[in-house]
Order: structure tokens, then C-alpha cells, then sequence
């Protein structure tokens, strides 16, 4: 890991294989840092899922909420005429031999229906709680999950390729949105039932799959991300050396830019482009909301 010793912080994109969970990768990536070095990632992807998994590694854990919170991309083969307990390949899958083939017109006409702010129920099989216990380990002990149906963006829907019972598609969405629940619905309205048979997040934000490290990668080759990148589209302020040292004391500082909007959040960089903090803007004003000790 370039850097690699005290005061590691920054972010790593990692390309999750399938079969594993988010956990297990975050596991693997705790080897390539000294013992006590803060790791989180920022969005679980499921077992049967691949791709983006952007981990914050020291004081950028602080940062997980903003990345979280970006947009979202995903490959997605859907199979129809079947149904499955966790709604992609890895459930109990329960064939539909009676299932009618839609055409491509009424399959398109039907996934422009998701496209918007919509209300969608989560899978049983989850990570989300229900009376505080995970809904995937109640699911898992044949208990009743009681979820409720919860507002989701969905940006687009591209329907790339369709050869029954397979369609490839492209899904833009925004946090907390289940492609699984996209496919399971999907079918619901087609009458012929759907799953998820493949998963691959290709974007959160502008990290990118391509970006993407191996968890077989040769650590010591690694090179973390700037902080910064987890506040993409955030607006900026730069702060001289005497500003800089008010702001880390928590005082609120004049900035260059003036005529912001009210309470404004910006990134605050230092004089090297580094990410000092996050602070609310006022016209001329910048007060401390969040300061990393770096």
C-alpha cells in the first residue's frame, strides 16, 4: 500500500467478487493496513452482486454518508418465469412452466413504470432490521418479514438485449434502491414472474468499476483515493494557512467566494487541494461543521 503506515486516510475502490459479502471484502482489505486502522465501506452489494465497493479507510470513514448517498449504476440480467425466495440465482428458485413470453414492447413498456420516484418493496432477504434483528436472518429462520414499502429513486431503465426468460438491462438509481425488487415486481406485472440472475454495480458516484482494485492485488501497489472524491459535486472553498488554522479551531472564517446561498455545505480544501473539513457557507462566511485531524 503506497502511504501505507500512520494516518492512512482516503478511499479505495475495490471490485467485489461474487460469493463473498461486502464484509468479507472489508476483511480482506483490514490485511493491507496497520492493525487499527479505521475501514468501512459504503453500500452493501449482496453475495450474488459485483463490482463498485468503495471502502474509506481512516478519517474518511467520517465520509461514508456522502458516498452512500450518490447516485448509482447497475448491470443486471433478469430472468423471467420464475420466482425466487431472495429474488435473484442464489434463493430456492420456483419454476412458472405456464409463464407466457412478453414481447419486447410490453417488457419496455413495463420497466418505464419503475423509472421515477417510486415506492418499492424490499426483498425479505436484506439487510435492513425489522424489530432490530436483520430481515435476512429472520427470513433465513422461516419467520414472517413485515417490510414496508419505502420511496426510491430510480433515474433510468435501459433495456439492452431481451431473449426469453433473459433480459440484459441498465439501471441508474439512487440510495437505498433493490434491483432485485425491480426484477421480482417487473415480473409480478408481467404475469410471468422475475429474479435477478446477474448483478454488477458499475458506478457509485464518479467512482467507477474500471477503477476497481482485485482483492488478489499486490498491496503494496495499491494507491488510496483523495478524500476529496467522496464530496464529488460538492462545491469547494480553498483556505490560506492562517484561515485554515481559525477553521480547525472551530471558528468561523471569511472565504474568497462570496453571495452562497444560506447555510450552503462546501468542501474546504487547504492550499495543496487537500480536504481539510466541511462547512456551511453564508454569503462571505464559512463556519466548521465537520474538521478532520489529519
Amino acid at each position: 500500500m503506497e502511504g501505507k503506515g500512520a494516518g492512512v486516510n482516503g478511499l479505495l475502490v475495490i471490485d467485489k467478487p461474487g460469493g463473498m459479502t461486502s464484509r468479507d471484502a472489508v476483511n480482506r482489505v483490514q490485511r493491507w493496513f496497520p492493525r487499527k486502522t479505521k475501514i468501512g465501506h459504503t453500500g452493501t452489494l449482496d453475495p450474488l452482486a459485483t463490482g463498485v465497493l468503495v471502502v474509506c479507510i481512516g478519517v474518511a470513514t467520517r465520509l461514508a454518508d456522502y458516498v452512500q448517498a450518490m447516485g448509482k449504476s447497475y448491470a443486471s440480467r433478469f430472468r423471467f418465469g420464475a420466482t425466487s425466495t431472495t429474488d435473484d440465482a442464489d434463493g430456492t428458485i420456483t419454476e412458472m412452466p405456464g409463464a407466457v413470453p412478453p414481447t419486447r414492447e410490453q417488457l419496455e413498456t413495463v420497466l418505464a413504470r419503475f423509472v421515477g420516484f417510486i415506492e418499492q418493496m424490499p426483498p425479505a432477504f436484506s439487510a435492513l432490521k425489522v424489530a432490530g434483528q436483520r430481515a435476512h436472518d429472520l427470513a433465513r429462520q422461516g419467520k414472517e418479514v413485515a417490510l414496508a414499502a419505502r420511496p426510491v429513486r430510480v433515474d433510468a431503465i435501459r433495456l439492452l438485449a431481451y431473449d426469453w426468460p433473459f433480459a440484459d438491462v441498465e439501471v441508474d438509481c439512487g440510495k437505498g434502491t433493490y434491483i432485485r425488487s425491480i426484477a421480482r415486481e417487473v415480473g409480478a406485472e408481467l404475469g410471468c414472474g422475475g429474479l435477478v440472475q446477474t448483478l454488477r454495480r458499475t458506478r457509485v458516484g464518479p467512482f467507477r468499476a474500471e477503477q476497481g482494485v482485485s482483492l488478489d492485488a499486490d498491496p503494496t501497489h495499491v494507491k488510496l483515493l483523495p478524500m476529496a472524491d467522496a464530496l464529488a459535486g460538492m462545491p469547494r472553498v480553498t483556505l490560506d494557512t492562517a484561515t485554515l488554522k481559525l477553521f480547525r479551531c472551530g471558528q468561523t472564517v471569511r472565504a474568497d467566494q462570496s453571495g452562497a446561498p444560506e447555510s450552503e455545505e462546501v468542501a474546504v480544501l487547504d492550499d495543496a487541494g487537500e480536504l481539510v473539513g466541511i462547512g456551511l457557507r453564508s454569503g462571505e462566511f464559512v463556519k466548521p461543521s465537520v474538521v478532520f485531524a489529519l
